[in-house]
Formats: C-alpha cells, structure tokens, sequence
C-alpha cells in the first residue's frame, strides 16, 4: 500500500506551478501578460493619485546564445510618472505573492494583487536574472532595488538596494529579463496599447518595440475620469465568511451599532432597526457573542431582507461621453458615433455600470461588426466569444430590425466599471454572462442602434436630395432655354440660386425630421 504525503506550499510556489492561470502560458502569451500587468499598474497608481500618466514601454532583446530565433529572452521596461512606493514596501509589493493595495472594495483595474509579481516571478523562472526597480516619491531621492523572489518561502530577496538623487523623477520604473516570443506576441501587445490609448485619452503612451520602432499614443484630452473611492461591503454581497470577519474586527458592543455603522454600504439608523425586527433579534445585544447558529440565520437574512437600498454608484470611477467620445476619435475617426451611459445598477450587491459606444463609417473600420471590450478600462483582447459583450452583440439583437446595411463598418466600444468585476478566470480576459449585466449592456446597444438607425434614414434621406438635385441641374437649364425660346422672353438668370435653395430647404426638412 502506497505511503500518501502531505506537504503545503507557498502563494508563489502554486503560481510558479500554475501560472497557465494568470495567462503567462507560453512565451509569446506571457510576454503580452508581463507588459498588460506593469502597463495597467502604472496607469492605476496615476490615476489613483489624480496625475495625467506618461507611460514609457520598451522591450529590448538580450543576446542568448547568439540567437534571433524566437523564443528568446527580451528586457521588458516600463516606466511611469506615479506617485512612486514608499521604500519601506517595495520588496514586499513586488516579491510577496498577494501582499498590495488591491485588496479593498475598490474600482480598479487589478483584482488579486498578483498581476505584476507574476511577471516579474515568470522573468526570474524562465532567465534566473533579478528585477531592477527604481522608484522615487518626491522627485529628490531614488531609490533603486534589484530582486528576486523566494518562491518555496514566498518572501523577497532584496540582491542590491542603493540611493541616489532623483533629479526631479518620480515614479516606478521596473525592468525584467523573461523568455518571450516578440514575433508572435507583437499584434496583441501593439492592439493592447492600442485600445489603452482608446480608453485612456487622456495618457501619453510611448512604445518602443522589440525591432526599434517607436510608437507614440498622444493624449488628446485632460479630462480625467474622478478617481475610484473605497467602499463599504452591502448586505446583499456578504457571506459568512466575511460577516465573521467583521464581527472580529469591530469594536461596537451592539448589534444595532454594528448594522448601522461603518460595516455596511447604505445602511442607517432606519434600515438597521427594521433589520433586526425582521430577524428578531436583540438591537442591545453584543455582536461579538453571536453564535454560529446565529451567524448563518442573520446572513441568510440579509440576503432575503427587501429594504435593504440598491448599492449607489459614488464609489466608481466610469469614463462619461466626453473621454469615451475622445478616445473612440483619436484611434478610430469614425463618420458616426452614438453613446450610451446606464444608470448604476448592481449584482449580488457590487455596484456597477455599462458604458457603450457605437462607431458607423471612417476610413479605419473594415466591413462588419467589430466589439472592443474593456472592463474598469482593461482591453480584453482574449476569449471573445465567451463573453458576455459579445453574446449580446452577436446572439441577442437583431441587427435586421434596425435597417443596418449588411456588412455595414460597425464599431461596438463596451466599457463595464465595477468595484468587482465577474470575470471567469484568473486572466481576466472576458466576463461572465451575469443575467443584470447581460440586461444592462442589451439595453445600452439598443439605446445606439436606435441613433445609428435615424442617422442612416437622414444620410439616405440627403442622399436622395442630391439625386434630385442632380436630376434637376441636368434638365432645369434646357427647360428654361425652351421656355424662352417659346415665350420669346428673358432667359431666368437664377435657376441655379432656385437649385441650392430648393436643397437647403429639402435638407432642412431632413434634418427635422431626424430629430
């Protein structure tokens, strides 16, 4: 009979044996990863300090054996003008798997805390070469680490830390060494930066690709999305878990002060005496000495409590029309574009909201329908058809309804925003079909189908005018040469004045009725 072992591991050890879950798979994949993750890092930490971003992206290839063949190793660098990370927690924040500040109810672009120490773990795993961060919060003193993590223990590994004098820098600057495969990964990094650009107007982008080519996304506005707050837990997202967890850390010796204080998102001095009427339980009592029992009963109650208020949406940080509608000019220059922005809603108590963009015409849209998907401004390039978006787009609307010209150049632009967003997998790549979200998102791209279908009727419409127009120039000028030669009187000299007029009145009425 064979012996059976036990053993336990490290948060780093289980991602350094499975990292397929945070999508560092194969070379060409991880090398798209590493650059998502310290890309969406920076432009986080910008926007959480209000600071318009100046991203520097550079993937430089390093000599392995004298070899250009991909897979090879390449230096990933990317730099920001942040607010930097105090020194004290810089070993911690890149070497220790699931210690960061992502781990509050928050809008942001991370979930797990683990994006970028993925990377950096998949660099020392794959070329045994330390990361180098440099970093400085008051643009006076740099400090700069190189590092490698622990993986059996979890812990840093600080090789190298020195001073030196910032010279008005501040930031996070981080350079890793991986395996990649550039030649396979480069439309998805480039299509990545792209659409960040979309998304993030207001951040200038420079990229330096592997082959020396340097791309540039410009900032085309200053308008800046107000930055994402922390927020309390609602009733209707709490489990038991995480009520016992509230129920060790707080300091209120009553039920009723709990409920009502700062535990809880919308919940006052009315809703927490009607709480704990409905589950009939002592407003006096202390919260501390409820019992499993209890704790499962009054759970179960917040779930089914109908008074509860609907979470409110001041916790999140959505674009709005303006940087959406800039983004959407400066990559793609559509002939049309309609925007819709749904009010709050929520699913199993997380706040969010569905912001939508349909783009007609331009030079830079091809036949057909294409969907940008990006949730708390992500680009999700991975996955399509798995995602909710793309179900409605694709199986939930009839286009055929809406008088679209088959093959017409269609851009459908989605932008989902919550505190928690339900994606499927580790990698964040695509969203599950939650039915709230599904109604939001086939409610926004109705709400533009019906603008794109009026402006099609009116461009048909003017079109048509300037047939007849047309019509009128070729045959007016022989009926009034006719008319004189008939009459024996003055050819009209106005036909042509009677022409435009005729059209801008036409055109006018067009326009009326379009709106």
């Amino acid at each position: 009979m064979s012996k059976v072992t036990f053993a336990e591991i490290s948060p780093s050890e289980f991602f350094y044996r499975n990292r397929d879950l945070a999508g560092f798979s194969n070379p060409a994949r991880a090398l798209y990863s590493a650059t998502r993750e310290l890309v969406e890092n920076s432009l986080d930490a910008c926007e959480t300090f209000g600071i318009l971003p100046d991203i520097y992206v550079r993937l430089t290839p390093a000599e392995m054996n004298g070899s250009d063949a991909d897979p090879r190793d390449y230096v990933l660098k990317v730099q920001d003008n942040g607010p930097g990370i105090e020194v004290k927690h810089v070993p911690n924040a890149f070497g220790r798997v699931f210690f960061g500040s992502k781990y509050t109810l928050r809008q942001s672009r991370g979930m797990f805390g683990m994006g970028g120490k993925m990377a950096l773990l998949y660099g020392q795993i794959t070329t045994n070469k330390p990361v180098t961060i440099k970093t400085s919060s008051d643009g006076s003193t740099a400090y700069t680490f190189q590092m490698m993590i622990d993986i059996q223990q979890n812990t840093p590994i600080v090789v190298r830390k020195e001073a030196s004098p910032a010279d008005g820098f501040t930031g996070i600057m981080v350079e890793t060494t991986l395996m990649g495969d550039y030649g396979r990964a480069s439309g998805k990094i480039q299509e990545y930066l792209k659409q960040t650009a979309m998304v993030t107007p207001y951040a200038n982008i420079t990229f330096v690709d592997a082959y020396g080519n340097l791309v540039v996304f410009h900032r085309n506005t200053t308008s800046f999305p107000n930055p994402p707050r922390d927020t309390l837990p609602h009733p209707y997202g709490m489990d038991v878990e995480g009520f016992r967890r509230l129920l060790r850390q707080t300091k209120e010796t009553t039920l009723f002060n709990f409920m009502r204080k700062k535990n809880f998102h919308r919940v006052g001095d009315r809703i927490a005496r009607k709480f704990l009427e409905y589950v009939q339980m002592d407003a006096s009592m202390d919260p501390k000495s409820l019992g499993n029992e209890e704790t499962v009963k009054l759970v179960n109650a917040l779930h089914k409590f109908q008074e509860f208020l609907q979470p409110d949406a001041d916790c999140l940080s959505p674009l709005g029309e303006e940087i959406l509608k800039a983004g959407i000019l400066k990559e793609i220059d559509p002939e049309f574009i309609a925007i819709a922005v749904r009010p709050p809603s929520a699913y199993s108590g997380f706040p969010f909201i569905v912001e939508m963009a349909l783009a007609y015409g331009g030079k830079n849209l091809a036949a057909g329908i294409k969907v940008f998907r990006f949730a708390n401004r992500i680009p999700l390039l991975y996955d399509e058809t798995s995602d909710v978006v793309w179900k409605v787009v694709n199986e939930e609307i009839d286009w055929r309804r809406y008088r679209i010209p088959q093959n017409a150049p269609i851009a459908v632009i989605s932008h989902v925003c919550s505190t928690r967003i339900p994606y499927k997998t580790v990698g964040k790549e695509y969203l599950a079909d939650r039915p709230e979200l599904e109604r939001e998102a086939k409610n926004a791209l109705r709400e533009n189908l019906r603008r794109l279908t009026g402006y099609l009727y009116r461009k048909g419409t003017m079109e048509a005018v300037k047939r007849k127009k047309n019509i009128y120039a070729k045959y007016l000028p022989l009926i009034a040469r006719f008319s004189t030669e008939l009459s024996q009187a003055k050819r009209p000299p106005r036909y042509r004045k009677l022409l435009d007029e005729g059209e801008a009145v036409e055109g006018q009425r067009t326009l009326e009725e379009y709106r």
